[in-house]
């Protein structure tokens, strides 16, 4: 009001405002989700990916509405999140090859991103706070993206007969097992019918002795 800001927001409903003395901004302070798109990554072996989209879910407290729009202007979010989300992720893939940022380590970008935010957040801008991030699958180059999607197919391949030698070792093993169970149950049969005759042949002997 006159070029000053207002020390406390005014809430939902009615109220009077003085052309040309007032103006005003919205500032959304429920449950919000920005979008940031294409945003490009270089990774450390020097191949440049780009993010399709990352949505951002934050909040701003009623009472840090004050001083972050005193700070950053309405528009925080470009400065508090757009921005930062391009710098953190570029820190994050100049760190990491393609094959961690595209696969090994693509389902931690999210929680690193989050926490990354947030923890500048509450040194910057204390009350606004980090819901969630949520970072799509990074576009490639098309002979890289071929390239791994082979490497995939071997390592599904190489799986598949990992599998199948565990079940023949399995059907293996199985197999030695009944055939030494049969074994020492010949043995056994065997071993009987041995003692039984030398148990005939004693009593023979025996009977002829008597007579």
């Amino acid at each position: 009001r006159g070029g000053a800001l207002l020390t406390s927001p005014s809430g939902p409903g009615y109220h009077i405002m003085l052309p040309f003395i007032t103006t005003f901004k919205s500032v959304q302070t429920t449950l919000q989700t920005d979008e940031v798109k294409n945003v490009p990554c270089g990774t450390s072996g020097g191949v440049m990916i780009y993010i399709d989209r990352i949505e951002v879910v934050n909040k701003l407290a009623p009472y840090a509405v004050y001083d972050i729009v005193r700070n950053y202007t309405a528009d925080y979010d470009k400065t508090l999140i757009f921005n930062k989300i391009h710098h953190e992720l570029n820190q994050f893939c100049s760190a990491h090859t393609l094959q961690e940022v595209y696969i090994e380590l693509f389902d931690q970008i999210d929680e690193n991103l989050k926490l990354a935010l947030q923890k500048d957040l509450n040194v910057m801008a204390p009350g606004l706070t980090i819901q969630a991030v949520r970072v799509t699958k990074p576009k490639i180059p098309e002979a890289i993206r071929r390239n791994f999607e082979l490497m995939e197919a071997e390592k599904t391949k190489l799986l598949i007969a990992a599998q199948r030698q565990k079940v023949v070792e399995k059907e293996a093993e199985t197999d030695r097992k009944k055939a030494l169970i049969e074994a020492e149950k010949a043995a056994q049969v065997a071993r009987i019918h041995y003692q039984q005759k030398i148990m005939e042949k004693e009593t023979e002997k025996r009977i002829s002795e008597i007579e």
